[in-house]
């Protein structure tokens, strides 16, 4: 009971940490209701390296390099670091690419729809309803035997890797040679000083690291297990942030005039839908896959370079939303999208698979 109690002060802290990060990196620069957004910043750093010419949203975010850095440094440091992998790895590449094109008709990632939440946006409650909505269909998979296999020990270079790939995109970032882009505008050219928010983000790498925070385990927990733990750490993160941007004077409650986001309800619900759904199948949300690549998780790496693709893919086809709202291109990208995760799910399905869980559930869970 005493040990239980204090795992939950620990997470509502981390909450609090990573909620108070969210505020400082805005007030220094970051987009309004940004200031972490997985599906956002990726898709800045692939713009940043020349994969897609949206001008507007071309920036390598150290938010990503210190997410995963700070991992990295938290799982070595507790003995928790091995490269493991193997587990469908095009697979999980897939659903990278259709949860972050799913993010984008929503124009965030499960995250940063908690912040969007925070500053009063309440178009980001409708897509918290298609997030449950598709975790829901998720945990109905899981519970008729879905699983992507097991992964494997592998050598320990290969866990290095995608570190050292980070550290590289940090020299790039710092050295600025030609060709590396840089918007002249918003959102792209809206961001905290560099070294800022490499220090926000191995902060969050670190809590996350230690706490397993993730919003498809939020929802899961929750609706298999009645379990709120981690439910309270993105309470805590909600409440600093509602705090913060009262306190600022940012706090704007309604649907319409919310930077960087749209008012079309269906295409909200259902790109966030996409997203949940996508990533109960692949173990977590998108910040959980790169905290899981810094451990090692050589699935998780394959995963974020398919939601990297995916973001690129999204601006170089016209898949992702912007204020004016969702673009017919990303309409279709969507409705395939959910027939990608049906083809995965339903012949991914492995009866024997299931184990035994508290109150009698079988189910297969592969989020770590």
């Amino acid at each position: 009971m005493l040990e239980r109690l204090s795992n939950k002060k620990g997470i509502i802290a981390a909450g609090v940490a990573v909620g108070l990060s969210a505020v400082i990196l805005t007030m220094f620069g970051n987009p309004a209701n940004m200031g972490f957004c997985v599906a956002c910043f990726l898709r800045d750093t692939v713009g940043g390296l020349g994969f897609h010419r949206a001008e507007v949203v071309q920036y390598i975010r150290p938010e990503i390099m210190g997410i995963v850095l700070g991992a990295f440094f938290m799982a070595k440091g507790k003995k928790e670091y091995y490269a493991r992998g193997g587990s469908a790895p095009f697979t999980r590449f897939l659903l990278g690419m259709v949860v972050i094109i799913g993010a984008l008709m929503f124009l965030g990632c499960p995250l940063r729809m908690i912040l969007r939440l925070a500053g009063g946006d309440l178009n980001a409650l409708v897509g918290l309803f298609g997030f449950i909505a598709g975790i829901f269909i998720g945990i109905l998979f899981l519970k008729n035997g879905f699983s992507l296999k097991r992964t494997h020990r592998m050598a320990e270079i290969e866990g290095y890797l995608f570190p050292a790939l980070n550290v590289g995109l940090l020299i790039l970032l710092v050295a600025s040679p030609a060709f590396i882009f840089f918007s002249a505008k918003p959102p792209g050219a809206a961001h905290a000083p560099v070294i800022l928010s490499l220090i926000a983000g191995l902060v969050v790498g670190m809590l996350a690291q230690r706490t397993r925070l993730c919003m498809v385990g939020v929802i899961r927990d929750v609706i298999l297990f009645r379990d709120w733990y981690l439910l309270t750490g993105y309470v805590a993160i909600f409440i600093t942030v509602l705090i913060g941007n009262i306190l600022l004077n940012k706090f704007n409650l309604g649907f319409s005039g919310q930077p960087i986001a749209h008012t079309d309800g269906l295409w909200n619900f259902l790109g966030m839908a996409l997203a949940g759904w996508g990533s109960v199948l692949l173990g977590g949300c998108p910040l959980r896959q790169l905290i899981m690549a810094g451990e090692g998780n050589i699935d998780s790496v394959i995963t974020v370079m398919g939601m990297a693709t995916g973001a690129a893919l999204a601006h170089n086809f016209g898949l992702a939303s912007s204020a004016n709202g969702p673009t017919l291109n990303g309409q279709i990208a969507v409705i395939i999208g959910f027939v990608v995760l049906l083809i995965v799910g339903y012949f991914n399905r492995e009866k024997s698979t299931e184990v035994q869980l508290k109150g009698g559930v079988k189910v297969d869970l592969p989020i770590n």
